[in-house]
């Protein structure tokens, strides 16, 4: 079955900094080392970009929710580390049958949820077949090869109708988180879960609280408090850690760099992460249903030039980012060439070509403004559509009423939109989509990952669309501060490891 990522809302949201600060390849696992002692009592100041609606992690989309609750307060059998490797998490370890159609996991015993209440293997069926069964809860379909869960003491066995190779990777997400069977929580406001934080307080507006959870499972987490302070502008997040406000800046502006670094309680740290600028084209009519002048308008683009600006980043010629499974360097594909670009319109017979990029109010003018420049070059007039992401949602994601539009995509191992004809990327290519499915029946990870490189590099050749960078984790990280993580926090943040010292 092939499946489709809902678009992430709120990462969209919390990417208007970031796509603007985008990603070098870089990437430390954590941030430098404070040479102070830890205090266990300290409390740290994470400024990030964007406040969730609601906390509801069940029906609410958008990875403002996953990077602050997943890992932290909610969790699932098996977890991912910032790296992309699957790891355990409730489950202590587990097992796969060699034709790939039973998973069995062996639950942890003595894990208790916040509230005080046991963990037990039917809360695990409940939530897994819940999960499945419920269309209204985020991520439904990643579960729909699955046709029956069950326990056996601390076992919990999935079986599958089919092999799919992504059943682990999406049991570290939503998939797969556990709640309590029959809980009474308001997932709204409040959170009952099994992991390191508890949810002390949500200032709504302002901030959200998590306080050390004293009856975890595992390892206890480094600090006894973590407030995530939701700080839009880069400026104004700035201002606040050079006032000692603040120990972590996420979602941050490579360009201000120096300033931020000028009194030696900073450093800037870049992580590499699954963030894809992407251009998307609307194929389904007019100019852009033309191969050559959607290779044109990629060959028009200096992507090199968009690194520059953003002061850090990397360039990415096709749908997989590096991190990701199945990616290749497709940087020969549409090599920046204006004159092969004039010659591909004139081909085409495109004259004064005029195009409209819709793009979210909240991202800086930087891409634009390149965007337009370098297609004047060609001769291609771009008018550029500032919307309100609402509007953008209507008229670009739902009801595909677009030309051009941009907006930076975060959620890894996303490649399955590009094999949907349905998504607002209106790419529709069989053999692609025949690949993808291949490629999600394989039981090897090898083979899994050819069938998606194979893929990639279709979709690439089609011009489908053009990544303009591959973004990063720019974050500024305090120098009493040890164990943030580095990479695609934009998407995850784990912060059990978090520790600050006093000097």
């Amino acid at each position: 079955m092939l499946r489709r990522t809902t678009l992430a809302t709120a990462a969209f949201l919390a990417a208007g900094l970031l796509a603007l600060t985008a990603c070098a390849g870089g990437g430390g696992e954590t941030a430098p080392t404070s040479t102070g002692e830890p205090d266990p009592d300290a409390s740290v100041a994470i400024r990030l970009v964007l406040e969730p609606g609601n906390l509801d992690i069940r029906e609410t989309a958008g990875s403002a929710l996953d990077q602050i609750l997943v890992d932290n307060i909610y969790q699932g059998l098996v977890a991912r580390t910032p790296e992309q490797d699957i790891v355990p998490a409730l489950a202590s370890d587990w097992t796969v049958s060699p034709d790939g159609l039973t998973y069995t996991f062996t639950l942890r015993e003595g894990v208790t949820f916040h509230d005080g209440q046991p963990l037990t293997p039917q809360d695990v069926v409940w939530s897994l077949t819940t999960r499945r069964d419920t269309p209204g809860w985020r991520d439904s379909a990643r579960l729909a090869n699955v046709t029956s869960i069950a326990a056996e003491g601390q076992d919990v066995s999935l079986t599958l109708s089919a092999p799919d190779s992504t059943l682990l990777w999406n049991l570290t997400g939503r998939a797969g988180i556990v709640l309590k069977e029959g809980d009474t929580v308001d997932y709204k406001t409040k959170a009952n879960g099994t992991g390191p934080f508890v949810l002390a307080n949500w200032r709504q507006g302002d901030s959200i609280t998590f306080t050390r959870n004293d009856a975890y499972w595992g390892d206890a987490a480094a600090a006894a408090e973590v407030v995530f302070d939701y700080i839009p502008d880069n400026q104004a997040a700035l201002n606040a850690a050079l006032a000692g406000e603040i120990d972590v800046l996420t979602g941050f502006d490579a360009n201000l760099q120096e300033q931020v670094e000028a009194n030696g309680d900073f450093a800037l740290e870049l992580g590499q992460s699954t963030d894809k600028g992407t251009l998307a084209f609307n194929q389904t009519s007019g100019p852009l249903a033309d191969k050559r002048v959607r290779q044109a308008i990629r060959q028009a683009i200096d992507h090199d030039a968009i690194i520059e600006a953003l002061a850090s980043g990397q360039t990415q010629y096709g749908p997989i980012p590096e991190l990701d499974p199945g990616y290749e360097d497709l940087s020969d594909v549409a090599p920046y060439d204006p004159e092969a670009a004039r010659e591909l319109l004139a081909e085409a017979d495109v004259e004064d070509l005029e195009l409209t990029l819709t793009i979210p109010s909240f991202y800086s003018t930087t891409i634009p403004q390149i965007l337009v420049s370098d297609l004047d070059e060609v001769g291609i007039t771009l008018d550029v559509n500032s919307v309100d992401f609402t509007t953008w949602l209507t008229d670009v994601y739902t009801n595909k009423d677009y030309e051009l539009s941009f907006v930076l995509h975060t959620e890894a191992r996303d490649f399955e939109n590009w094999a949907d004809p349905d998504y607002y990327f209106t790419y529709d290519n069989p053999e692609v989509q025949e690949l993808y499915a291949q490629s999600l029946a394989a039981t090897d990870e090898a083979e899994a990952a050819d069938l998606l490189q194979q893929a990639g590099r279709l979709v690439a050749e089609d011009h489908a669309a053009d990544w303009l960078y591959n973004g990063a984790s720019v974050i500024a990280v305090g120098t009493n501060i040890t164990g943030m993580p580095s990479i695609n926090v934009n998407e995850r943040l784990n912060i059990v490891e978090i520790a600050k010292s006093n000097g």
